[in-house]
């Protein structure tokens, strides 16, 4: 006889994690101990499953937990499928389930869940005069090969604004409404049914349970259980389902075989970091997956580095991850030159004292007053070093673009002398800056000085690594090959000055090996649109000397918008913390400062109010089970999420930071370092799912 977990298929719906994360923790024992017995045969006897006269699906089924909890399971009549849909108080559940229906969509083949009362909903809010209909031109057949449920057909015909398609949003599937907004925002029918990413369905058996569970748009919202370890893995953290659910968009990133480099863009919540590691996961689980074969997953600093090893130790077992190599580049590009006899010692501006006596030498050869001092560190950095001059005639003929200063060639050969010193006491004290290392390493490379035993790599955070970054990653990989290169990153997000080209720096994705991640999973619509509304009028790059956008950027969630307060001092302004870190579970809510110092400061004044704190530091990773409320700089909140965040200490001489703006007096320069201002805000802001609460104390910062 085959084994039980043969003869049948057990599911859960995405809806019952959240519905589980919400019952206290001690009844959350018996409901796990239930779920458990469930999964190892749910057609034991001692599960009762009971049929209630007054649902309309007859499908639903309850169960009962203890005399206090029911789950809602959805069990056909025919096959082999049990899916957990709902576990609430039994009065709660009995609610949720009355009107919910479970059905197979005809054309997609995807498993919908529907409010049967959905044949009543209408757009409440009047369209204006003379208004056509958003969908007029998209045939029936059409928008129900988009998943659109039949009985919405009608709705949908009556909507002529984006007002009235919100209005209907909760009575749709997300892949329709998804569908729908693309639609109304102009995209071709074409483009709509490729962002959506389903495989094409042929022919669909609307009792097929079983079949319609396998399809790419119904494993967005279900999962099938097949192991007591990945069960378990998704009680233990029922809201991070990131881990389990994927977009069919995202996953067809994921799971599929390119033929060369591929860039991902998307805006803050769209899931790239979670695509990345799944990425990492299905390259080491299923193309490269000889004892040898490794995979390097590389980031921009060491603290996102340490929270995304964290976090794929939670994809996948120890040993896939043992093929996977986590690393921040620096740290990378150093051991590799290491190990190559390198004599050298990297360091770092402006933290490095022998940095700054080297410097010092050098300027004392600028020509007197006729150049801010601020602006040889500029030039160094933004021309020098990005071009890799090495001597006067490559400095001549470097590029300029993007610099913002003018230069003539006597000018230029004014000025050389100083950064030709500069390199000199560099050489002297064997010193090198990482742009310095980075090219080093990538010429190491290209000799084959040094072999990286690498099958591909995979890039997070792109956007805050320079183009010589990605010549050295190139090098690891140094020809076009299958699945070699996924980068993803986001120009909106980018807090560092580095900035890459990456055909520059010989990797080719134009075409169909650059995709875009649109919709936002992470915070509510409200909390985007504010966020976005920061980045207006600042140009931002795809990372490959194009324009990227926010078009088609949206989230699929609805809440309240954030909240600012201004107050006239220090006190008043944690009053007002304070009053808001009690509605909400503390560690569910962080706090974002803009410096360590004014981090400190508040997570001082919490603990003086009785709260415990967690700060959340530079170079480890954040201990999801440690309690207490989340301090952090807005640097290092970069690549976590929260509930609730708090941005605190919003004044103007701190948003945008006062010291980094006056740091130099180009003009163009400073331009630039108040869009990456902007975009330190944006990051803090969007790390928020559900509430942000924006405060000052004294004058705010004019961007709020």
């Amino acid at each position: 006889m085959p084994p039980l977990t043969d003869i049948f298929r057990v599911a859960i719906f995405d809806e019952f994690l959240d519905s589980f994360a919400r019952i206290p923790r001690a009844q959350q024992k018996k409901v796990n101990k239930f779920i458990r017995r469930f999964r190892e045969n749910p057609t034991s006897s001692s599960i009762n499953y009971e049929s209630i006269s007054s649902f309309v699906d007859q499908n639903l089924k309850t169960v009962r937990v203890d005399q206090a909890y029911r789950a809602i399971i959805l069990k056909p009549k025919t096959g082999n499928v049990y899916v957990l849909l709902w576990v609430d108080h039994h009065d709660d559940a009995m609610a949720w389930a009355k009107n919910k229906k479970v059905v197979i969509h005809p054309e997609t083949g995807s498993l919908q869940v529907l409010t049967a009362s959905t044949e009543s909903v209408r757009p409440s809010t009047p369209p204006p005069e003379d208004a056509k209909a958003l969908f007029d031109e998209i045939r029936d057949r059409e928008l129900l090969r988009l998943g659109i449920p039949e009985e919405m057909l009608s709705p949908v015909r009556e909507v002529h604004t984006m007002i009235q398609l919100d209005e209907i949003q909760d009575a749709l599937p997300p892949e329709s409404y998804e569908a729908l907004f693309f639609l109304a925002e102009g995209e071709p029918l074409e483009e709509v049914e490729r962002a959506l990413a389903a495989s094409p369905v042929e022919e669909v058996d609307v009792n097929d349970f079983d079949a319609a569970l396998d399809r790419d748009n119904s494993k967005r919202r279900f999962v099938l259980v097949d192991n007591d370890e990945a069960l378990e893995a998704m009680l233990d953290a029922p809201l991070e389902k990131w881990r389990i659910f994927l977009h069919p968009s995202q996953r067809k990133l994921v799971n599929r075989s390119w033929k060369g480099p591929v860039r991902v863009l998307g805006g803050a919540g769209t899931g790239k970091t979670v695509v990345a590691m799944h990425r990492a996961v299905y390259l080491a689980e299923k193309i490269f997956t000889s004892g040898d074969d490794r995979i390097l997953f590389t980031t921009f600093t060491r603290n996102l580095a340490a929270d995304i090893e964290a976090n794929l130790k939670k994809l996948c077992s120890p040993d896939v991850m043992r093929r996977i190599e986590v690393i921040h580049l620096d740290m990378w590009v150093t051991r590799l030159l290491k190990r190559s006899g390198y004599e050298y010692d990297i360091a770092y501006w402006p933290t490095d004292k022998r940095l700054k006596t080297a410097w010092d030498k050098a300027m004392a050869l600028t020509p007197s007053g006729k150049y801010p001092t601020g602006f040889f560190r500029d030039e160094w950095e933004l021309v020098v070093q990005s071009a890799g001059c090495e001597d006067w005639e490559a400095y001549k003929a470097a590029s300029r673009a993007g610099r913002g200063v003018r230069l003539s060639r006597n000018q230029r050969k004014d000025i050389w002398p100083v950064f030709e010193e500069y390199m000199d006491q560099l050489e002297k004290e064997r010193l090198r800056e990482p742009e310095d290392a980075l090219r080093d390493a990538a010429i190491l490379l290209k000799r084959k000085d040094v072999v990286a035993p690498y099958k591909s790599v995979v890039v997070d955070e792109a956007q805050d690594m320079s183009t010589n970054a990605f010549t050295v990653l190139r090098m690891v990989i140094p020809e076009e090959r299958p699945n070699d290169l996924f980068i993803v990153g986001d120009g909106h997000q980018r807090i560092y000055r580095k900035k890459v080209v990456l055909s520059r720096a010989g990797i080719n994705v134009r075409g169909r090996r650059g995709r875009r991640l649109r919709i936002n999973y992470r915070t509510t619509e409200e909390i985007r649109r504010f966020a976005v509304a920061l980045l207006e009028g600042v140009d931002v790059d795809d990372l490959d000397g194009g324009q990227d956008t926010t078009k088609g950027y949206k989230s699929l969630m609805y809440g309240e918008p954030p909240i600012v307060e201004s107050h006239p001092d220090f006190d008043s302004e944690m009053e007002i913390i304070v009053a808001w870190v009690k509605e909400g579970p503390s560690e569910q809510t962080c706090l974002v400062a803009r410096t360590k110092d004014l981090r400190d400061k508040y997570e001082r004044a919490l603990t003086r109010q009785g709260f415990e704190t967690y700060a959340i530091k530079r170079s480890t990773a954040e201990d999801t089970s440690a309690p207490g409320i989340r301090v952090a700089t807005m640097h290092r909140v970069k690549g976590l999420e929260f509930s609730r965040v708090i941005i605190a200490g919003v004044n103007e001489d701190l948003i945008p930071l006062k010291d980094a703006i006056e740091a130099s007096e180009d003009q163009s320069v400073r331009t630039e370092t108040e869009d990456r201002e902007r975009a330190l805000l944006y990051v803090s802001i969007t790390r928020a799912k559900r509430a942000v609460l924006i405060t000052a104390s004294g004058t705010p910062s004019r961007w709020v």
